[in-house]
């Protein structure tokens, strides 16, 4: 699995997920991190990697919803809805970096090792296989690759797409990052509803407020930061925030 999108200004986070298993023949050729590749690269390697995958899919948390969860919940919650679309239950994750952001930060063995089990709230269930992280595995893991391909393939054609409600920003050639016209289109235009509004957003002299509604589904999955569970718990109390 790997990610796309965690340093945007704008648009969702996406995570991509690629199965091979013992039968899986030698990946495509060219096949490497999808930063490595330009453009014309990947969408000429997007449809050999996909069949050459046992299965694969992308999962996305919209910008609205990174500002009610927080990134690193969005992330999860990102490769949870990858898994879930997947026809076959992968028994091992390899994820690329140094973090563990798939597994459930609720575990129940960290929550032992950490005592006071009781106040730490309801340990929520956790179907997610079990994960390996690897620094740089989009380097050295053909698997890897291949799903940073297909996730910065999908969101790229999710930018372009909603570049044409938002022409202004330059989605079709930036998507989403802080490229200098973007960010003069921020500072001329302001923030948009596909802009991550919790942000500090580079040429916004003030910061937009921070969004506090979060989706059934995160809430269900126990995916909020500590911080955005104290928001959430102020709002919905009547308690209202600076």
């Amino acid at each position: 699995m790997d990610e796309v999108g965690r340093g945007a200004l704008a648009g969702p986070v996406s995570v991509g997920v690629l199965v091979v298993d013992e039968a899986t023949r030698t990946a495509p050729t060219g096949l490497r991190d999808s930063k490595l590749l330009t453009p014309a690269s990947r969408d000429a390697l997007a449809p050999k990697v996909r069949r050459w995958a046992l299965a694969w899919a992308v999962g996305h948390t919209e910008p609205a919803e990174i500002d009610a969860i927080g990134i690193i919940a969005a992330l999860r919650l990102a490769g949870r809805r990858a898994l879930a679309q997947l026809p076959v239950r992968p028994d091992v994750v390899i994820l690329d970096g140094n973090h563990d952001y798939l597994s459930d930060p609720r575990e129940p063995s960290l929550l032992d090792e950490l005592g006071e089990l009781g106040e730490q709230g309801p340990v929520l269930p956790c179907d997610a296989p079990a994960v390996t992280t690897r620094i740089k595995a989009d380097m050295s893991c053909a698997a890897v690759a291949g799903a940073s391909v297909l996730a910065k393939t999908t969101r790229d054609a999710m930018m372009a797409e909603r570049h044409s409600a938002f022409p202004q920003y330059g989605w079709a050639g930036n998507k989403g990052y802080s490229a200098p016209d973007h960010l003069q289109a921020l500072a001329e235009h302001g923030s948009c509803e596909q802009h991550r509004r919790s942000w500090r957003l580079p040429g916004l002299a003030v910061p937009a407020p921070r969004v506090v509604e979060a989706s059934a589904e995160a809430l269900d999955l126990g995916l909020l930061e500590d911080e955005a569970l104290a928001d959430l718990t102020s709002h919905t109390s009547g308690g209202r925030k600076a």
